[in-house]
C-alpha cells in the first residue's frame, strides 16, 4: 500500500499529553485497531464522525491532527513559475 500524503500526528498529540492510543480508544468508541492503522498510515481514510470524535477527545482541531506532507518530486522543482508569455496576434491593418 502506497503512503500518502496526509498524516495523522495522534502519536505526537498522546506523547506530549502523556497518554495512550488505549485511552484514546476508550475515550472516543473507536476500535484500537482503526486508531493504530490511521497512526501507521495503515488506513485509507477517516469518516467526519471518526475525525470529530478525536477532536473532541483531544480538545483540537482537523488542523491539529492532520499534517500534508510535501511530495518529494515537488521539493526538486522550482518553486517560481516561468514567466508568462502574450500569445495575442496582432491584427493586420
Amino acid at each position: 500500500m502506497a503512503g500518502h500524503r496526509i498524516k495523522f500526528r495522534i502519536e505526537d498529540i498522546l506523547r506530549k499529553r502523556e497518554q495512550s492510543l488505549y485511552w484514546l480508544a476508550r475515550t472516543t468508541g473507536v476500535s484500537y485497531t482503526t486508531l493504530w492503522r490511521l497512526t501507521k498510515d495503515r488506513s485509507l481514510g477517516v469518516n467526519f464522525a471518526t475525525l470529530e470524535k478525536l477532536c473532541d477527545a483531544l480538545r483540537c482541531g482537523p488542523g491539529d491532527l492532520l499534517q500534508l506532507e510535501t511530495d518529494s518530486k515537488e521539493k526538486s522543482k522550482s518553486k517560481t513559475l516561468p514567466a508568462r508569455t502574450s500569445r495575442r496576434v496582432s491584427s493586420p491593418l
